[in-house]
């Protein structure tokens, strides 16, 4: 492990992998960077890779108040710490925050997959805006495993399949964050719809990924980033879900971030 020191003075705690290209995972809700591993690991033999634990979570520290331009500086000190610049991938929440990092860092490709923007209709926005109102009241009152079953509910998992996973290892003690997600998700955008004036202005290369199983609401998003972006590109994942294994999404991610 190594760490380095974002703005605030927030420790961040990463692991690099392999040698090459510079390549950043950035993880999404309830995650450390131990679930980047399998990732970092295959893409190890032709790029340098970087996995780290987001502020508040894992081996890192945090610094209140949280905001999300800490979090952005956060990703600033991981570039600089791996040479000033990088291609980034982010996974959900953490695409999220990709995007509105790369208006503004040195990040030479992103990767965007599945980023949970959700409709923009009213009965979506409100009932966005009350499922988000029970995380936080619960978070609130310390109840940090229902919580997060009430967020995996919100996400799309069955109410009895979130429950359960909500009580295995390493859930509560990152379930505070929750409420980090739900302000980058609402940083770019209120109500966390797709934040077409910030897509718009982003000028790398970009890939967005989705998966044919995931909720459908996720794949409308990710077609709307690809064709919002003005590089950007779509490749859908037939059968697979919201978390796509190593071996498919590894080569996916090979061959889009391989120089050219």
């Amino acid at each position: 492990m190594d760490t380095t020191r974002s703005a605030d003075g927030t420790t961040i705690a990463y692991d690099r992998f392999g040698s090459g290209t510079p390549v950043i995972l950035v993880n999404g809700a309830l995650s450390t960077r131990s679930g980047m591993q399998p990732y970092a690991e295959a893409l190890a033999q032709d790029f340098t890779v970087i996995t780290y634990d987001r502020r508040g979570r894992g081996d890192s520290t945090d610094t209140s108040p949280y905001s999300v331009a800490r979090e952005i500086q956060d990703l600033q000190a991981l570039i600089a710490a791996v040479g000033g610049s990088a291609a980034v991938y982010g996974h959900s929440s953490g695409a999220a925050l990709v995007a509105m990092a790369a208006s503004s860092l040195p990040i030479t490709r992103i990767v965007l997959h599945e980023p949970p923007y959700g409709p923009d209709d009213e009965e979506s926005l409100q009932q966005s805006d009350e499922d988000g109102a029970v995380v936080l009241r619960l978070l609130a009152e310390g109840r940090r495993v229902e919580a997060v079953a009430a967020f995996l509910t919100m996400a799309g998992m069955p109410p009895e399949a979130a429950a359960e996973y909500a009580k295995t290892y390493g859930m509560a003690e990152v379930a505070h964050t929750l409420a980090y997600d739900f302000a980058v998700m609402d940083h770019a955008s209120k109500g966390g719809v797709v934040p077409v004036s910030l897509l718009e202005g982003l000028q790398q290369p970009t890939l967005v990924i989705a998966g044919s199983a995931s909720p459908p609401f996720m794949m409308e998003a990710a077609r709307a980033v690809a064709k919002t972006v003005p590089n950007g590109r779509l490749v859908e994942l037939d059968g697979q879900h919201h978390v796509v294994p190593a071996e498919i999404l590894a080569p996916v991610l090979a061959e889009f971030l391989s120089p050219r």
